[in-house]
């Protein structure tokens, strides 16, 4: 949640670069529009339940076993940057708890832009 919120704060600076951003989740849509909103965000999460095909692709499947229940399917938290023409020019993995800066995504898409 926290990733997310921080991508809310910085979105007119991601807007101002011209770069889209989009959530992609393993929960059902309907979950994740509910938490979209519930967090107010001002861009797209979207649903890759259930055959988990974006999430397999970009090699962040993850399993995540709480307590006695059974392991449950997940996306690890990642950035990708990705240009126009679809191909991945950076890539960022959270640790579980960590909040990724927006800035270091920030330089990498002024970098891509030709920005300083």
């Amino acid at each position: 949640m926290a990733n997310l919120s921080s991508r809310k704060t910085d979105y007119s600076a991601f807007q101002a670069l011209n770069v889209q951003i989009l959530g992609v989740g393993a929960d059902h849509p309907f979950v994740q529009k509910t938490f979209a909103d519930s967090l107010e965000l001002p861009y797209p999460l979207l649903s890759d339940h259930p055959d988990l095909q974006v999430i397999r692709r970009y090699g962040v499947l993850s399993l995540s076993q709480i307590g006695p229940h059974p392991p449950e399917t997940t996306a690890r938290r990642a950035f990708f940057l990705v240009d126009p023409q679809g191909m991945v020019r950076g890539r960022w993995l959270a640790e579980p708890t960590e909040v990724l800066p927006s800035e270091t995504i920030l330089e990498a898409a002024r970098k891509l832009a030709g920005q300083r």
